[in-house]
C-alpha cells in the first residue's frame, strides 16, 4: 500500500513539473516578442503631433500648375468591324489551257491593261488563223459576185440579158456578201477567244491573292487573281440596331485602326438595311481619305458619338510613365487633410498613380487617382518624357 501511495507521488509531480515547465517557456516567448514590438522603449512624447501630415519635395518656384478640371465630351461606343477595299476584283479564266505566265507577286501593284497570266494559245492562234482563211475566201466570192452582178446589170439595161440572169447575180452577190460577213464575225470570235489567254489588269490596284503558278491547268471561272484599288477602302462595321438610328448615310464619323494607332475620318457611304439574325446587328460601310499603310482584312473601330458627359481631365504632359504605370505629381498642403488646400500652408509635391482614360487633344481623361479642385505639377517640354 505504502509503495502504490509513492508511485502515485511520484506521477503527479513530473505532471507539475512539466506544467511549470510549459508556463515558464510561454513566458518567455511573450517577453521576447514583446521586446521586438518596441514595447519595454522609451516614447518620445509629441513626436507625432509634430510630424508632417505631407511628405514630399516642396513645389519649386516658378512651376506650372495646371488644375484638375471638367470638361463635357460626347460618350463613344465602338463597333468592331474590318477594313474591305471599294473596289475589289477577282481576275478569273475563261478557258481550259495551260498557265505558261504569271508576271505578278501578292503584294505587287500594277496598272489597267497590265499582263498578269498568259495561257497557252497555240490552238486559238490556229483558229484564228482557219477564221483568216475563210474571210479571204468569202472575199474572193463576194468580189467575183460583185463583177458578175455588174456585167448581168448592164446587159439587162441593154435588153440583152434577161430578168430572169439579172435576178440569179443580183441573188449570188447577196448570198456571197453575207457569206462574207459570216466569215468575218467568225474571225472577231476567234480573236476574242485568243485574247482570253491573255488575262489583264481590269483596274489599277495592288494583288492580294495569287492562285496559280506555271504549269498548272487554268478551267473556266476558276479566279487566278484578287486585286482591290489601295485608294479606295471602307470600313465594314456591325452596329447593333439600338445605335443605327443615331447614324445615317452621309454623316462623317471616326474610324480607329489599332494597328496604326491613328483614328481617321470617314462618311457612312451604305447601311444595309437587314440585321443578322444571330446577333442583332447591322452593317455599316464608311468610306473615305485613310492614311498610307492600310490593308484590306485589318481590324478597325468605328467611334459612334453619343450623349455628352462630364470628364475629368489635365494636360496630357502631365503625366508620366514609370514602368507600366502612370504617374502625376500633385501639390498638395503639408497641413490638413492631403488633397484639401489649409490656407498659409506650404505646397508639397506628392506623386501620386492615376488611371488614365481617353485623349482630347492635349487633354487626357483621368478615371481614378484625381479630384476636382487638385492641381498637378506640369514638368517642362523638355523633361515631358522623364520618369
Amino acid at each position: 500500500m505504502a509503495q502504490s501511495q509513492r508511485g502515485n507521488r511520484s506521477g503527479v509531480t513530473k505532471v507539475l513539473v512539466k506544467i511549470a515547465t510549459g508556463v515558464v517557456f510561454a513566458v518567455v516567448v511573450l517577453v521576447l516578442l514583446l521586446a521586438l514590438a518596441g514595447k519595454f522603449h522609451r516614447k518620445i512624447e509629441g513626436a507625432e503631433a509634430h510630424a508632417p501630415a505631407v511628405a514630399g519635395r516642396p513645389v519649386e518656384p516658378g512651376a506650372v500648375l495646371a488644375p484638375v478640371s471638367i470638361v463635357r465630351r460626347p460618350t463613344i461606343e465602338a463597333a468592331v468591324g474590318t477594313i474591305r477595299a471599294v473596289h475589289e476584283s477577282a481576275v478569273a479564266s475563261k478557258l481550259m489551257a495551260k498557265v505558261i505566265e504569271v508576271n505578278v507577286q501578292a503584294g505587287q501593284e500594277v496598272q489597267a491593261g497590265q499582263v498578269l497570266v498568259r495561257l497557252d494559245d497555240n490552238d486559238l492562234r490556229a483558229q484564228v488563223r482557219q477564221a483568216e482563211a475563210v474571210v479571204a475566201a468569202a472575199q474572193a466570192a463576194r468580189d467575183q459576185a460583185q463583177i458578175e452582178y455588174d456585167r448581168i446589170a448592164r446587159l439587162f439595161e441593154q435588153a440583152t440579158a434577161s430578168k430572169t440572169e439579172f435576178d440569179q447575180a443580183d441573188t449570188a452577190l447577196k448570198s456571197a456578201s453575207a457569206e462574207l460577213e459570216r466569215a468575218r464575225q467568225a474571225l472577231v470570235q476567234a480573236e476574242t477567244v485568243l485574247e482570253y489567254a491573255t488575262v489583264r489588269s481590269p483596274i489599277d490596284g495592288k494583288v492580294i491573292d495569287k492562285r496559280v503558278e506555271v504549269g498548272d491547268t487554268a478551267r473556266p471561272g476558276e479566279v487566278l487573281l484578287t486585286l482591290y484599288d489601295p485608294t479606295r477602302m471602307q470600313l465594314v462595321a456591325s452596329v447593333r440596331e439600338s445605335l443605327t438610328q443615331r447614324l445615317e448615310v452621309g454623316r462623317m464619323i471616326d474610324v480607329q485602326i489599332d494597328a496604326l494607332a491613328m483614328t481617321c475620318e470617314g462618311r457612312i457611304s451604305e447601311i444595309v438595311p437587314e440585321a443578322e439574325s444571330a446577333s442583332r446587328t447591322f452593317a455599316v460601310k464608311v468610306t473615305g481619305p485613310c492614311p498610307p499603310g492600310v490593308y484590306s482584312g485589318m481590324f478597325g473601330r468605328l467611334l459612334i458619338p453619343l450623349d455628352e458627359q462630364d470628364v475629368l481631365v489635365i494636360p496630357r504632359n502631365a503625366v508620366r510613365h514609370v514602368g507600366q504605370l502612370e504617374i502625376v505629381e500633385v501639390a498638395e498642403r503639408t497641413a490638413g487633410v492631403p488633397g484639401e488646400a489649409a490656407p498659409g500652408g506650404p505646397a508639397v509635391v506628392q506623386r501620386r498613380i492615376v488611371q488614365l482614360g481617353r485623349e482630347f487633344g492635349d487633354q487626357v481623361e483621368i478615371l481614378s487617382g484625381l479630384r476636382v479642385g487638385e492641381d498637378v505639377l506640369v514638368p517642362p517640354a523638355a523633361n515631358a518624357g522623364a520618369s
